[in-house]
């Protein structure tokens, strides 16, 4: 019975609901701007590694290098594009 029950799967589930519940206590306990950013950039970016980890299984296949290969560039283009935008169009440079 133990084979059949998707604990990583429940578990991963409950850990993605308190993230949940931090970022909504960002919201609601009415935190500085750069304090709430910052903790929601974090759980933003380690909700979004335990949905690929977990529900997408991306380190289960035989060419998970790969996988993961790809989801750094785009994190990298990703960031090239934010950061270029905030100094061309926010910070003036």
């Amino acid at each position: 019975m133990k084979e059949l029950f998707p604990a990583k799967q429940v578990i991963g589930f409950a850990f993605s609901l308190l993230l949940t519940v931090i970022a909504l206590a960002v919201y609601f306990l009415d935190m500085p701007f750069a304090v709430g950013m910052t903790i929601l950039l974090v759980t933003a970016f380690v909700q979004a590694g335990v949905q690929l980890k977990v529900f997408m299984h991306a380190g289960e296949t035989e060419d998970k290098a790969a996988i993961y290969t790809n989801v750094y560039y785009g994190l990298i283009i990703a960031l090239v594009t934010i950061f270029g935008t905030l100094l061309a169009m926010v910070w003036d440079m």
